[in-house]
Parts: structure tokens; C-alpha cells; sequence
């Protein structure tokens, strides 16, 4: 399982012109799996998130967790995460987990997350823009 995660003061993601998840000052998501990640692995990384001190405090140092703050998390499932591009010029997506159970995941991913703090998320499978 692979999250990058991303500050933001405002984001949105679009599915065909239409927004499907929107946040004010809060964390980006993005979201992969790949073959083996399970809840355990899901837990560690919620509980990592929702620690990370990556907000500023009074004094303007990176102190503070998501969960100090006002924030809200957007969440959109990325299986170019695991992308390599080792060969050739064309990038194989053959680590990534397809299908129902990458979404299995991602939806127990959100549901773990949103027990916490209040997520929005993107579509899984959609082609998402913005």
C-alpha cells in the first residue's frame, strides 16, 4: 500500500464535469494497493495520517497533526502509484492491485480513515480530473 499525501488549502476532484469530493484546508490522498496489503497494513497507515505534524503551529513549525487542525481529507484511489518505469518508455502497472479487491481496500481504507476525521473521496476507477 502506497499513500502519498499532499497539504492543501482547498481541492475538489471532478468526475465528467461534475464534483464528486471537495475540501477546504485539509491532506490529499492518493491512494494505491498492490498484492499482500490487508487491514493491518490499512490501520498502520491511518494511524500514521492522522499523526503526521505536518501543520503549522502559532509559531509557524510543523507541529501540529490533521487531527489539530479544522482539515478534512480528500481521498482518491491512484493505482499509477506503482508505476514502474524501469523498461522501455511505457510504464507497467503490473504491481498495482486491480479490480474488486483494490476497491474492497480502498473503500475499508476510507471507512477506517472516516472513523476519525471527515473524508471526502474521489470515484474509484473514474477518470478524475483537477
Amino acid at each position: 500500500m502506497r499513500v502519498l499525501v499532499q497539504r492543501s488549502l482547498a481541492s475538489s476532484v471532478e468526475v465528467d464535469n461534475k464534483v464528486v469530493g471537495k475540501i477546504d484546508k485539509g491532506l490529499v490522498l492518493l491512494v494505491g494497493f498492490t498484492e499482500g496489503d490487508n487491514l493491518e497494513k490499512i490501520n498502520y497507515l491511518v494511524n500514521k495520517i492522522l499523526k503526521l505534524r505536518i501543520f503549522d503551529d502559532e509559531s509557524g513549525i510543523m507541529n501540529k497533526s490533521i487531527q489539530d487542525t479544522t482539515g478534512k481529507i480528500l481521498s482518491i484511489s491512484q493505482f499509477t502509484l506503482y508505476a514502474s518505469t524501469e523498461k522501455g518508455n511505457r510504464p507497467s502497472y503490473t504491481l498495482a492491485l486491480a479490480g474488486d479487491k483494490a476497491k474492497e481496500l480502498y473503500d475499508t481504507f476510507n471507512k477506517e480513515l472516516s472513523k476519525f476525521i471527515e473524508v471526502e473521496q474521489g470515484i474509484f476507477g473514474a477518470e478524475m480530473n483537477k
